[in-house]
């Protein structure tokens, strides 16, 4: 009953041994994705939707319509109260009278957070602005384990716009806990935040190689040599073409809004495209991952490609949020052994008077009754972790947290 009434809003929230657990019960829920149980008979989800959605929202209903629940939907906000200037804590509380569950996507980085600590029922964060995309992330690693076998040990490279693409924010977390080997490819100033890599370097000791382009990474000799192979053919391979280094290629799309004129994203979204030459360059096994939609950045030409499993990573989450939903209105037990269960201790969140998150997307800008909360990051007490968005912020000088 681990996951019986608490929210998911980071994949911080979830332990790995849990995560592994939901990736147990996903399994056994694949056996109703073409039928149907009735064990959340008489159970409802709510999805609030802030922001559009295909996949996210509609996996999620249909999660719960074969587990024999029901669903409520909100998916145009412009109809709703919120048009009328309605807070999300106001919004959330009338929800949970309403539903079991609540399914969540907003603009605002931290707002799933809010909602989780203003609504009684279970929080499920749908992905809030830039920040992170919890289910997403166990979908993905789920796919990764499926196909691969493991995750552990396993090599991707995070492609496209790392910055604001909230999936690889929350994978690359996923990715570094479970010990798979990351290289990040962006275009310039769609870099993965530092504070991101910095978090997963501390906190998993797990370094990122990073790269401008495709074609840089191809031609880094040191990444081929980090990579060591027991197979003499396999290690000439290997220096002769980089690209086949990677388990799986997760590529996400480099977003137009993003850039000042159409020719400056045509030059980079045209450097982050897979192609069927490049993935015969690519290991035989690999996989091409998306969390879809795509745009430019995935050639049609490889989709009858085994390797590219975007499509099969889609119908996954439809399992995995089954389990998930499961799991957390306590209708499924999580088999977690005793030896691997958690300890729990709240994260320390304390006020800063005078001090903003810098962080002008955070919910704390929008959400005016919201006091900002802090969690102390390092000894010094000079940078603070926003408590909702999870951004960094400098204390200024003179200023005491």
């Amino acid at each position: 009953m681990a996951l019986v009434g608490r929210d998911l809003v980071s994949v911080f929230d979830l332990a790995n041994a849990e995560i592994e657990a939901i990736f147990a019960l996903a399994d056994d829920m694949g056996q109703y994705v073409r039928a149907k149980t009735d064990i959340a008979r008489g159970k409802l989800m709510a999805t609030l939707f802030y922001e559009p959605s295909t996949r996210t929202r509609l996996s999620f209903e249909a999660a719960m319509l074969r587990l024999g629940g029901d669903v409520i939907s909100c998916a145009e906000v412009a109809s709703t109260s919120v048009a009328k200037g309605e807070t999300i804590a106001d919004t959330v509380r009338i929800i949970e009278s309403y539903a079991d569950v609540i399914v969540m996507r907003h603009p605002l980085e931290g707002s799933a957070r809010v909602a989780a600590d203003y609504a009684a029922a279970p929080v499920i964060n749908a992905g809030d602005g830039a920040h992170e995309h919890p289910t997403q992330t166990l979908l993905d690693l789920y796919t990764i384990r499926k196909e691969k076998g493991r995750i552990e040990g396993v090599w991707v490279a995070l492609v496209g716009d790392l910055k604001h693409a909230r999936t690889a924010h929350s994978l690359a977390y996923g990715l570094a806990r479970f010990g798979a080997r990351i290289a990040c490819v962006a275009p310039q100033g769609l870099e993965l935040p530092r504070e991101i890599s910095d978090r997963m370097r501390e906190r998993y000791n797990a370094p990122t190689h990073e790269y401008g382009s495709l074609d840089e990474l191809v031609a880094d000799p040191d990444l081929v040599r980090s990579r060591k192979a027991s197979d003499p053919d396999e290690q000439l391979a290997l220096t002769s073409n980089a690209i086949s280094l990677f388990d799986a290629l997760y590529v996400t799309r480099v977003q137009r809004e993003r850039f000042a004129t159409p020719e400056e994203f045509a030059a980079a979204s045209s450097s982050y495209s897979i192609t069927a030459d490049m993935l015969s360059r690519a290991r035989p096994d690999a996989l091409v991952m998306h969390p879809l939609p795509r745009v430019d950045e995935l050639d049609y030409d490889i989709d009858a490609d085994p390797r590219a499993a975007y499509f099969r990573q889609a119908a996954y989450g439809v399992p995995v949020r089954m389990a998930l939903v499961a799991a957390m209105l306590g209708l499924a037990d999580l088999k977690i052994p005793a030896a691997d269960e958690p300890e729990r201790r709240a994260p320390r969140k304390t006020p800063a008077p005078g001090i903003k998150c810098s962080n002008p997307r955070c919910v704390t800008t929008e959400e005016r009754h919201l006091q900002p909360l802090f969690e102390p990051v390092g000894a010094t007490g000079r940078k603070l972790r926003c408590a909702y968005c999870e951004r960094i912020t400098k204390v200024p000088q003179g200023e005491s947290a």
